[in-house]
């Protein structure tokens, strides 16, 4: 039996326990017999459109068919912003972990976060390290075991810093940053677009001058974005 392309991807899901994010559909999907050179940009068009699919989160698909199960098997109830907050923080530094061993660095996050959940995985099970290698002073690794995030180069030196803002005060990961600026690194807010203008409003004041312009913004969406891509690309700029 033919089946259409959204049939297709409602199997796909099915198989993959009803959800997936982009990246992982484009792996399980079997385009040999679809007609179209962009195939992955085909799969974005049906799950947007059809009834039969909803979005738990930028880049994450479900069938609305299972929507129930699939929402308590992530501990997220709709409507409860505590379970939203801890899934959103969880969901977004799993992705930025999978970029990042992606383009080949070690990644870690914080002892605290280890045990949450990013899909069906433990963070602590998606990351390379949740303790850190001695790379510094204890009183700088104090503040660095607390970032979300941290990409490291093949020398095990930290080379990228992520702090993601669901609701916190976007002035605690600045003090962070601050404090980390003698690395030879890059330092990253992931948060809401909605909070760009918070951003810029608590960044470009006389305290965080010296690292000023090495903090930048990148909302969900572009997270979500680079992870359904990254295997393709070489190299990316936020």
């Amino acid at each position: 039996m033919i089946h259409t392309q959204e049939q297709q991807v409602i199997e796909a899901l099915r198989r993959n326990g009803g959800f997936a994010t982009f990246r992982r559909l484009n792996e399980i999907v079997d385009f040999a017999q679809w007609k179209t050179k962009t195939p992955e940009a085909t799969v974005r068009r049906i799950v947007q459109q059809s009834k039969a699919f909803f979005r738990i989160r930028p880049g994450l698909w479900a069938l609305e068919e299972v929507r129930e199960k699939v929402l308590r098997k992530f501990d997220l109830h709709e409507g409860d912003k505590q379970s939203e907050e801890r899934f959103s923080h969880a969901y977004y530094q799993g992705l930025l972990v999978e970029i990042g061993k992606f383009r080949g660095h070690t990644t870690y996050v914080p002892p605290q976060d280890k045990n949450s959940l990013f899909l069906d995985q433990r963070l602590g099970e998606v990351s390379d390290w949740h303790a850190l290698p001695a790379f510094t002073y204890e009183n700088l690794l104090r503040k660095a075991r607390t970032v979300d995030v941290i990409w490291f180069n093949e020398r095990k030196m930290p080379a990228e810093f992520y702090e993601v803002e669901h609701t916190t005060d976007i002035k605690n990961s600045l003090s962070k940053f601050y404090e980390l600026q003698d690395f030879h690194a890059r330092f990253f807010i992931v948060a809401d677009e909605v909070r760009r203008r918070e951003f810029d409003d608590k960044l470009h004041v006389s305290l965080f001058a010296p690292i000023e312009k090495r903090v930048n913004f990148v909302p969900y969406e572009l997270v979500a974005g680079m992870h359904a891509s990254v295997k393709r690309m070489k190299s990316f700029i936020w």
